[in-house]
């Protein structure tokens, strides 16, 4: 921890979240164990580059 006090101290000054970036990482798992077996990847990327 003593090594890296200056990243603990930013993680927890700052405001920043990464939860928009989650959030789209696990919807586009959910979408993959949808059509796992189902579709190739050319119809798997319709839904996730569509989505808002």
């Amino acid at each position: 921890m003593r090594r890296d006090r200056t990243a603990v101290l930013a993680a927890l000054s700052t405001t920043l979240t990464s939860g928009a970036v989650e959030g789209n990482a696990t919807r586009i798992k959910l979408l993959k164990r949808q059509m796992y077996g189902r579709a190739k990847l050319d119809l798997l990327r319709r839904p996730i580059f569509l989505a808002p």
